[in-house]
């Protein structure tokens, strides 16, 4: 798929982008592509400034917009990829923006509009291509926003949690852990190590299929693509030193399970895993709490979540939030820019009533 200097070039660019995106990183994005582009329909866009690559973007043409069939193209993602955002040396997200703008207005190809999904509302990369559009006069719309939950950097995990938490809800978390404790050896591991990483990965998939996941068809380990690519971007991740494997054991039984995938100055959570048998004793929360230590590294800033707005446990604990968003841009010559005028309106109106709703419970992953 890539020869060797362009997977070095790619990760310079990671590792000088105006904002970190670990999904689109050369060690997540290739596997993902592998696993899900068996047709290869997706392309890179990438910006060079002579032999330095400034941008990177994957990008397909989608035949369908929601209900309707109004053929766009998208920065592309999949359902374990959970922002959008492309990876843009510092400095040159107008640059960026232009460019591939322009390329778009030239070839458009069968797409009516450009599609941004889940940029990080105001962010440098999401206000330049904000600022490029109104001084371009094109027509462009934020046609929806989430606020998912975020990890800043500023107080002790100690003090973090007692202003997060109400002093109610922390003592029956302690009764909880102190009851836990009863039944066996209770320990807690952080790992960011390559030890033991093949096993581990088998330990979690097993127990998130366990569970509510498993039961509804969407666990990791319920397809091979998802199993696969788990596996392939915690080895590849792992061994650049970028993940954080956390775990709360009972006499060696994993009872709650999670991974972070570091890209200073900042961090993902990416996913979690709990024993069901053990909810009434709240694991997950339990290892949230052991993973407030993120607050003690200062090569990181946040951490965000990359959960559901609403979801019932995680924003309990962060009371930051970020702000993600989905951007409908015009390309192309007049004729597409009248029909995606038109067609905006609507996006727009249908957005206005739109509402999004809390994760039930249910749907959560995590007890709350």
């Amino acid at each position: 798929m890539a020869d060797a200097a362009f997977i070095a070039a790619w990760e310079d660019l990671a590792a000088s982008s105006a904002e970190p995106n670990i999904f689109s990183e050369s060690w997540f994005l290739r596997p993902a592509l592998e696993q899900f582009d068996a047709m290869e329909r997706v392309r890179l866009f990438t910006l060079w400034d002579g032999d330095r690559l400034c941008g990177l973007m994957p990008l397909s043409t989608l035949p369908r917009y929601g209900r309707w069939p109004m053929p766009h193209i998208q920065n592309w993602l999949h359902h374990n990829a959970f922002l959008g955002t492309p990876l843009v040396r510092t400095g040159y997200a107008e640059y960026f923006w232009r460019e591939l703008l322009a390329g778009l207005d030239a070839d458009p190809g069968q797409g009516l509009f450009l599609h941004v999904n889940s940029l990080t509302i105001g962010s440098d990369v999401a206000t330049a291509l904000e600022s490029l559009c109104e001084n371009q006069r094109r027509r462009w719309a934020l046609v929806q926003q989430t606020d998912r939950a975020l990890l800043q950097h500023g107080m002790t995990p100690e003090a973090y949690y007692e202003q997060a938490v109400r002093s109610k809800k922390r003592k029956e978390l302690r009764r909880q852990k102190s009851r836990l404790a009863e039944e066996g050896a209770l320990t807690f591991t952080r790992d960011d190590s390559t030890t033991g990483l093949a096993e581990w990965i088998e330990e979690f998939l097993a127990l998130e299929k366990r569970g509510w996941k498993g039961r509804n068809g969407s666990a990791l380990a319920s397809f091979t693509e998802t199993r696969a690519l788990f596996a392939e971007v915690l080895t590849g991740g792992a061994a650049l030193g970028k993940v954080e494997r956390l775990d709360l054991r009972l006499e060696g039984r994993p009872l709650a399970m999670l991974v972070n995938f570091h890209a200073s100055p900042g961090s993902f959570s990416f996913k979690t895993a709990f024993d069901e048998d053990f909810a009434r004793y709240s694991p997950g929360v339990l290892l949230q709490i052991e993973n407030l230590d993120l607050l003690e590294r200062s090569d990181l800033q946040w951490c965000d979540s990359c959960a559901a707005q609403g979801h019932p446990m995680i924003d309990s604990i962060w009371t930051g939030r970020r702000s993600i968003g989905r951007y409908s841009i015009a390309i192309g010559g007049s004729g597409r820019r009248t029909i995606f005028g038109a067609f905006l309106k609507t996006e727009l109106a249908r957005s206005a009533t739109r509402k999004v709703l809390p994760v039930d419970a249910s749907d959560s992953g995590d007890e709350s």
